[in-house]
């Protein structure tokens, strides 16, 4: 292994993942090309979800993502998403704003 690592340096694999990519082999493994992955379910993003994200913000925004997610029943990713995409806000001092300032 240490043969291996002078040789390879930094691209080489760490012992660890050589013994994970070995197992399956001994247990009778064939083919060499990787399985298809589970997916995650994907979160489809209506403007329902966008204008509610927006309506409870305005009304405190002091709100975390967790806080926001649980009370519109939606997943943290999809919030952050509808926030600093859609609504194009990001974090300042802990509140959410948009991203160009207005007078209000």
């Amino acid at each position: 292994m240490k043969r291996y690592k002078r040789a390879y340096g930094e691209h080489s694999l760490s012992r660890v993942q050589v013994f994970r990519w070995h197992k399956p082999f001994l247990e009778g493994r064939e083919q060499v090309e990787e399985e298809p992955l589970g997916r995650r379910p994907s979160t489809s993003k209506t403007d329902d979800d966008v204008e509610r994200v927006r309506s409870l913000v305005r009304s405190d925004r002091r709100l975390t993502l967790r806080m926001i997610s649980s009370e519109l029943n939606l997943n943290r990713f999809t919030v952050h998403q509808n926030l600093t995409q859609d609504l194009d806000m990001r974090k300042v001092c802990a509140k959410m704003v948009p991203k160009n300032l207005t007078t209000e």
